[in-house]
């Protein structure tokens, strides 16, 4: 760790290679690429798919558990910028947790994120899938699902800015059917009036008593799981041009940005929504499809589908974004002798072999799903506890380096141990309160990564 030094931008060029040396990752994104791959992998109409399990689980305050997550989510944010200047480095909490904590800790939370950065992209395709199979239903899911994974791959393989380039078209549409919905519920709104109380998404619709801040507290655990694929922009450190403190700034205003957006659908939606929380509570039927019940009642079905068209292909650009991250990550810790060597290869740039890799463990992943019923709960459940695991460990990182080793200079209590503390005991929260089969599946993959980690040191002879 002795390479390392604090808040410089020479430290990817220091490492085995990089693009420093010729032969790594090519610098070609700027701030506006970094922003359009963050709000790509997190979508901007995230909340679509949820809105009516948080919904009753808050008791209809469904825009304060946004603002509450958005605030949560900020301190894992505010590690990462503080990481990425520290490590710019393409493995992202690989590489923060490696210099922070050590190599062992290092590797597990590499291990741990990618349990989440390959599964992702297959819930996001599957999701595609889904979307396609609705309009066009003489077209299989799985097929659809398998030309959205072909389709990514291929702009990923051409290169990371051309897969900028073509993703901010599609982010481009997304934001457009997103302001298209804003501006017709706010027309609805003025011309009909709210079906509920205005401040009713801020402090709940009454249906279910009196304001309960534990009930808030427990959608807001499965709300951050919306935020997650901001951290990826970290991933993407050593193809910036202008240093590390354009990605930290990147991170800050991707997740600040997917707050705002999170917060101003779920308020309008509330507002427009004719079936009360206590209904939705007790018909969970009905939870999955409340953001587009709620639309069709109150615009029209043409926005439905206009939704549904668009979430359709956002989902399968997450999804690019999210395979874009895996490769990276795949490739660091390959470079570091962790994963087999042929991963760490590059042509023109691109770690396409790290790329073809995980391309084909999300299509297996995908397609397996897509052929099922149950599948998209089945991935849903894994995902999650990966990317909260290394989450953790991020945090972890910003104590060991600048509080334990004090290789950052002047300790800042606050940034360096309260607001990583804080962000860590909000995140172990979150995980305690995951479904038990995510804790199980997440309980397996890391016993399997301790195997290797061990099995990696007594090869080598290390302690």
């Amino acid at each position: 760790m002795s390479g390392y030094s604090g808040n410089s931008d020479t430290t990817a060029g220091a490492h085995p290679g990089t693009a420093a040396e010729g032969d790594g990752l090519r610098r070609s994104l700027g701030f506006r690429d970094l922003v359009v791959y963050g709000l790509l992998f997190i979508a901007p109409m995230a909340p679509v798919g949820v809105f009516g399990t948080l919904d009753a689980k808050s008791h209809g305050a469904v825009a304060l558990v946004y603002i509450i997550a958005t605030i949560a989510m900020a301190f894992t944010a505010f590690s990462y910028a503080q990481m990425v200047r520290v490590v710019p480095q393409a493995g992202s909490v690989f590489a923060y947790a490696r210099v922070g904590l050590g190599n062992g800790p290092g590797f597990i939370a590499g291990w741990m994120a990618m349990l989440d950065y390959l599964l992702i992209p297959a819930v996001a395709y599957l999701f595609s899938g889904i979307a396609m199979e609705a309009l066009v239903p003489s077209v299989s899911r799985w097929v659809w699902t398998a030309i959205a994974v072909l389709v990514t791959t291929a702009l990923n393989l051409w290169g990371v800015r051309a897969a900028a380039r073509v993703g901010f078209l599609v982010l481009a549409m997304e934001i457009v059917v997103l302001l298209v919905f804003m501006v017709s519920a706010i027309v609805v709104l003025v011309q009909d009036g709210a079906q509920r109380d205005w401040l009713s998404p801020l402090s709940g619709d009454g249906t279910q008593g009196a304001f309960a801040l534990g009930a808030v507290v427990g959608a807001v655990s499965v709300a951050v799981l919306s935020y997650l694929g901001f951290d990826a922009i970290a991933s993407f450190a050593e193809e910036v041009t202008g240093g590390s403190a354009k990605v930290a700034r990147a991170v800050l205003f991707c997740l600040a940005l997917a707050g705002v957006l999170f917060i101003a659908q779920t308020y309008l939606i509330a507002l427009l929504e004719p079936v009360s929380s206590a209904q939705l509570a007790a018909e969970p039927v009905k939870q999955g499809s409340a953001f587009y019940d709620a639309v069709d009642s109150a615009v029209g079905d043409w926005l439905h589908d206009l939704v549904a068209v668009s979430k359709a292909i956002g989902a399968a650009f997450a999804a690019l974004a999210g395979q874009a991250a895996a490769g990276r990550l795949l490739y660091a810790m390959a470079r570091d002798r962790r994963l087999p060597g042929a991963l760490s290869k590059t042509d023109s740039g691109t770690p396409r072999v790290a790329l073809l890799c995980a391309a084909v463990i999300t299509m297996v992943a995908a397609v397996w799903a897509a052929r099922r019923d149950d599948g998209m709960d089945h991935l849903v459940s894994v995902v999650n506890v990966g990317a909260l695991t290394a989450f953790v460990l991020l945090h972890a990182s910003v104590v060991g380096w600048f509080v334990v080793q004090r290789r950052g200079g002047a300790v800042s209590w606050w940034r360096h141990l309260l607001v990583p503390l804080l962000g860590a005991a909000i995140t172990v929260a979150v995980i305690v309160e995951a479904a038990g089969s995510a804790q199980v599946v997440g309980a397996i993959w890391l016993a399997v990564g301790l195997v290797v980690l061990f099995g990696q040191r007594a090869r080598r002879g290390e302690s």
